[in-house]
């Protein structure tokens, strides 16, 4: 069996960490938790697995710059940006060329940039575990993240019968993969035991993912073609992914691919985790104040409570009797929202960028 590679997707917009998060500079380009930003801590995470060499990362033209300074040490080639988003199922299809350029036979493991582990240890546990797994069986494998509340903004991965164990890790089979459920449905899987949150992290060798594209998404398959042989030649790619990436199919790998498969397993991870999909998941992270309070950087609360208060440079923001608010300062743009209504930012950039001037804030 081939050599182990991991290939980190950074290519996300990050558009509920607004007014930091920007289009060239995204969640998993910021310090969100933490002093580094999340993709460093990705890459620092799994350095030890695997050669720097063996690393990849997949992000867009427009943060490729932010990614190549945040990416020190990774080798220039192996940092590819996309011309135009596709979504993971592309993402993966690019990865798998790349991987096969160095190795047709290699396993490799599919990550987000932008996720937040502390238990970095097992973490590499869970993944060593999963490398093995598809490196002795042609199956497709996912870690799947211990349900700790019903939570209804995740996909959920359901198991099946056991089926092995690899690194003292158990694994099942996947019997199948279900979107964001409604509330009442979230409590009945996490009251089951059978579920796990789907984090986005796949394991699985080329030929494996090769059969599936070619099973499951044949169209898509065929689009990829091009750049395979580019590769494979050794030639230059960007001009070939400017001309085949505005033609391929936007569309996840999940649906795509996993859905449609029927070698799927799932471990459960041994390790925290968290998506840290909007701001108030960052109040997680940061030890609050007596009165719940969490700020970074020159920020003050007086007689108020359970705020996130974020302030960029030297301007100082006041908050002053006041609850359950996120402020968030930058130089150019300044948020002010309920903590309770920060799933409408996404709404809100669709106006700014509408305004006339609206592009410059996004």
């Amino acid at each position: 069996m081939g050599k182990p590679y991991i290939v980190i997707i950074a290519g996300g917009r990050g558009e509920r960490f607004w007014p930091q998060s920007r289009a060239a500079r995204p969640k998993h380009l910021l310090p969100v938790v933490g002093t580094k930003p999340l993709l460093r801590q990705t890459l620092d995470r799994v350095k030890p697995l695997v050669p720097t060499r063996n690393i990849f990362v997949i992000t867009s033209a427009v943060q490729e710059e932010a990614v190549r300074e945040v990416c020190r040490g990774i080798p220039k080639e192996n940092i590819v940006a996309e011309p135009v988003g596709r979504d993971t199922a592309a993402a993966v299809g690019l990865a798998a060329a790349l991987v096969r350029a160095r190795d047709p036979e290699g396993v490799f493991a599919v990550l987000p940039a932008d996720h937040v582990i502390h238990a970095d240890d097992k973490y590499r546990v869970d993944l060593s575990a999963a490398f093995e797994a598809a490196a002795a069986e042609p199956v497709m494998v996912t870690i799947g993240i211990v349900p700790t509340e019903p939570a209804t903004g995740f996909g959920y991965i359901q198991r099946a019968d056991a089926w092995r164990r690899f690194g003292r890790r158990p694994f099942h089979r996947v019997r199948r993969f279900v979107e964001k459920p409604a509330l009442a449905v979230a409590k009945r899987y996490l009251a089951s035991g059978d579920y796990y949150w789907n984090a986005g992290m796949f394991v699985w060798s080329v030929p494996v993912v090769e059969r599936a594209f070619a099973a499951h998404a044949p169209e898509l398959d065929a689009a990829l073609k091009p750049i395979r042989e580019v590769l494979a030649k050794k030639q230059p790619l960007l001009p070939v992914l400017k001309r085949v990436y505005p033609k391929l199919p936007k569309i996840s790998v999940d649906y795509a691919l996993l859905e449609k498969s029927d070698n799927v397993v799932v471990v459960p991870a041994g390790f925290d985790w968290d998506d840290v999909g909007a701001w108030p998941a960052v109040a997680r992270h940061h030890k609050p104040d007596t009165a719940g309070n969490v700020t970074r950087g020159r920020a003050l609360v007086e007689q108020g409570s359970d705020n996130i208060v974020f302030s960029e440079g030297s301007h100082l923001v006041a908050v002053v009797g006041a609850d359950n608010l996120i402020v968030v300062h930058t130089p150019d743009a300044t948020l002010v929202c309920p903590k309770e209504r920060a799933q409408e930012i996404k709404a809100l950039l669709k106006r700014v960028e509408a305004a006339k001037d609206g592009k410059r804030y996004l």
